[in-house]
């Protein structure tokens, strides 16, 4: 028989949630506390002092940018860059003492990237974003992560081999890139006269030239092997050629006017490079199986890349 004097089931619950509140609610204070001690200890850092004000750091992730940063079947960001940006959390979790920081993740696209550093709605974007001096003046950029080339992808039964072959004829790239500005370029000083498909990413680019909508795909070509590789048994269908438009870096973007967070960033990225942890990384992005659905883009890493990896640096190609 109940005691006419216990407490009803749910009062018992809603006490035990309040007190777990409680409780919860004084540990965060005082990791902020914490936190805002640590902050203030290091030079002046805006975006530091953002991070500890919201108690969370906020990611710009890609959809489609395989294998640097896209979605696996749940949603969830993963790839070769966005690992390095996982790399760069943990860093910020041990200077500013917030163990259980919450790392946030914002989609951004080829067209709004830089809008979403510079607007403060992204506190850091690793994704596949070419550190080119045109963007210096808006964004800061980090050391550079990877080294490549633009060059283009066709289907094998095309016979293009190279740029003079796509004249008059329709091609495809991602809006906001430096390939669709070079390709635009190009069409102009060798009268090549494209129709130039600007896709919203990477993804539906590579569509166009897979329903034969464009005769080639113009982007990065570490994102080309990406898109193909995904393709299965029908990879072979498809080729990546052409000289080099232009050789350009990946690095990681963030606001401009803050040293303190940059050299953090900068510091981890080349702790990795020197260590032998981005060769490994890159190994286990670029030459082994990748979720979802286990492909091995088999892209062998380049001579441009080892001498990047031993001499860390943010300087731009172009």
């Amino acid at each position: 028989m109940k005691s006419q004097h216990a407490p009803p089931l749910s009062r018992i619950r809603w006490i035990a949630a309040a007190l777990l509140c409680a409780v919860t609610t004084a540990h965060s204070a005082g990791e902020i506390a914490s936190a805002q001690t640590a902050v203030d200890q290091l030079p002046p850092s805006a975006t530091l002092r953002k991070i500890v004000e919201n108690g969370a750091i906020v990611l710009g992730v890609r959809e489609s940018s395989v294998p640097f940063s896209y979605l696996d079947r749940q949603q969830q960001p993963i790839g070769y860059s966005h690992d390095i940006a996982l790399k760069i959390v943990d860093d910020i979790k041990k200077r500013l003492k917030l163990p259980n920081l919450a790392v946030k993740t914002v989609l951004v696209t080829s067209a709004n990237r830089i809008s979403f550093v510079v607007n403060n709605q992204v506190d850091l974007e690793c994704g596949s974003t070419a550190h080119i001096a045109e963007r210096d003046p808006l964004v800061a950029f980090s050391n550079s992560f990877f080294q490549y080339g633009i060059r283009m992808a066709v289907k094998r039964k095309s016979g293009i081999t190279d740029y003079a072959d796509l004249a008059n004829k329709t091609v495809s790239t991602t809006a906001g890139t430096s390939d669709e500005r070079m390709l635009r370029e190009m069409s102009r000083e060798k009268k090549l006269n494209l129709r130039i498909i600007s896709a919203r990413d990477h993804a539906e680019a590579f569509q166009a030239l897979k329903t034969d909508r464009a005769v080639a795909f113009v982007m990065d070509d570490p994102l080309l092997y990406g898109k193909i590789a995904q393709e299965g048994a029908a990879r072979r269908d498809y080729i990546v050629t052409g000289a080099p438009l232009a050789f350009e870096t990946y690095g990681c973007m963030m606001r401009k006017g803050d040293p303190v967070f940059k050299r953090i960033v900068d510091d981890v990225i080349a702790n990795m490079q020197r260590s032998g942890e981005a060769a490994k990384l890159y190994d286990t992005w670029f030459m082994q199986p990748i979720p979802p659905d286990g492909i091995n883009l088999q892209f062998p890493m380049s001579a441009e890349m080892k001498a990047l990896f031993a001499n860390p640096n943010d300087r731009t190609l172009d």
